[in-house]
């Protein structure tokens, strides 16, 4: 989904009352103790975009990665937005020696609606990258790691976004070009020298 997480605050009272059990009852074998929501729900957060004022759950939804842990939870009380749809992610492949890999991301988010015009558009501009640059017995993920992640984004024509890179500062999939860079690669070492010392 793509807009606002949707909160029924009622719903959020009776779990922190003791009302409904959290996590749909899947771990209702043993006493855990009182449902303590900033414990198992705010503190464990990935972006820490939620919250307690006044008795009400609060979200930061700019900030929310959508990881659906807050919802597994308190599934009474959240729930999805409306504006919903997929997300696409390419080149998951199972190779012996390295072990299953998931696929990279390619689209965050992209409408499911029929006829699946834009769906298929950028499943046929890969089928076309793959068609012309495949090697033979090639897997499209293997394709990725040959020609690059940004490769992919190119003929695909989809610009790069934040949820591509995997990890900041760590093997990032998006690399500057020489008519992006000003100046260009040819610069003079004794000028950069100036700015970047040793």
């Amino acid at each position: 989904w793509k807009d606002d997480i949707k909160i029924d605050q009622e719903a959020v009272a009776g779990y922190v009352g003791g009302e409904f059990a959290p996590n749909g009852g899947a771990h209702s074998g043993r006493n855990w103790g009182a449902f303590d929501i900033q414990k198992e729900v705010i503190d464990l957060c990935p972006t820490g975009c939620m919250k307690m004022e006044g008795g009400k759950l609060k979200i930061d939804n700019r900030e929310c990665t959508r990881c659906m842990h807050c919802i597994n939870v308190m599934p009474r009380a959240l729930h999805i937005g409306d504006d919903r749809g997929c997300s696409m992610l390419v080149g998951a492949k199972a190779p012996i020696l390295d072990g299953a890999q998931m696929g990279s991301l390619l689209v965050p988010f992209i409408k499911v609606e029929e006829p699946y015009d834009e769906i298929k558009e950028v499943i046929e501009s890969i089928w076309d990258w793959w068609m012309e640059e495949g090697k033979n017995r090639e897997r499209l993920g293997e394709l990725i790691k040959r020609q690059g992640f940004q490769k992919l984004l190119e003929v695909t024509k989809i610009k790069a976004m934040p949820q591509h890179v995997q990890e900041p500062r760590q093997t990032p999939y998006i690399f500057w070009k020489e008519d992006e860079v000003p100046g260009g690669w040819d610069r003079d070492v004794t000028e950069f020298r100036k700015d970047h010392q040793r």
